[in-house]
């Protein structure tokens, strides 16, 4: 990444990040992550990651915990504040935090609030470019981040790297569409909000900023991808968001999936 796109990229992010009310100076609001936002200002978006965290939590480790047999070595990718690695400690495995921002209210510095209870490396680095050693981890969990990324396959090219032979990454609440086009349509009315509400587009990086069902496909050929798809519930005003656009004449929704992959070759076609 261009350290000037990068910088560019980083103060957009933070301005918008500290607009949405992300964060606090209250210890207690990070230890109640993701289950509550004790600030209250963005509570909807956190309901969300916790129902998606419980699902992961109770469905989609156990299996591979019990594959494993013992605590996993993870890295929790685009970590922000830290509070995926510090559930993933209580729950007695061995995360690092890796981010590329380092803010104190809604990046790698506010993990300083979980170090007291649990310890974990906390690590500046993007997905591109990761400081893990060749083989090493059991888990890569793309947490809420991996949209972020401006080449999917260099991404998880740099994963594949990372990981076990029988390891696994997990992408979660990453934005995934039937089609392509919805997917660019959210893209623009995105870029067009911040622009409004903002005064700027927020498109330092040309980030990809979601999934569509044919991209998976391709991402399966190109990198020898197996994909489990896990579809948790978020209750009946999600459920319906799909008919209420479409009654309004509005674009389809995304859906969060939880996707897990494995590597089932050791290099894809364009590796």
């Amino acid at each position: 990444m261009i350290a000037a796109t990068r910088q560019r990229f980083l103060d957009d992010y933070v301005k918008i990040r500290h607009a949405e009310g992300r964060g606090s100076q209250d210890a207690a609001y990070y230890f109640a992550l993701p289950y509550r936002d004790i600030t209250g200002r963005l509570q909807d978006q956190w309901t969300i990651r916790a129902k998606s965290y419980r699902y992961l939590e109770s469905r989609v480790l156990p299996p591979i915990e019990k594959q494993f047999g013992r605590p996993l070595r993870i890295a929790d990718l685009g970590a922000g504040n830290c509070w995926m690695s510090y559930r993933l400690a209580l729950r007695g495995h061995r995360p690092m935090a890796i981010d590329i921002l380092g803010d104190p209210l809604d990046g790698l510095t506010a993990g300083r609030h979980y170090q007291p209870h649990v310890s974990f490396p906390r690590l500046s680095a993007d997905f591109d470019n990761l400081p893990i050693a060749s083989g090493s981890l059991d888990i890569a969990i793309y947490n809420a981040s991996i949209h972020y990324s401006t080449d999917y396959r260099r991404t998880l090219s740099e994963t594949r790297r990372c990981l076990r032979p029988d390891g696994w990454f997990l992408i979660v609440d990453s934005p995934v569409y039937r089609r392509r086009e919805h997917g660019e349509m959210m893209r623009r009315e995105r870029h067009q909000q911040f622009q409004a509400q903002y005064g700027f587009a927020s498109d330092a990086l040309a980030s990809i900023e979601y999934f569509d069902e044919p991209m998976l496909a391709e991402l399966s050929g190109d990198l020898g991808i197996t994909w489990r798809i896990s579809r948790p519930w978020y209750g009946w005003q999600w459920a319906l968001r799909p008919w209420k656009a479409r009654w309004q004449g509005k674009r389809p929704p995304s859906r969060f999936w939880i996707l897990a992959g494995r590597f089932t070759t050791q290099e894809g076609r364009q590796s």
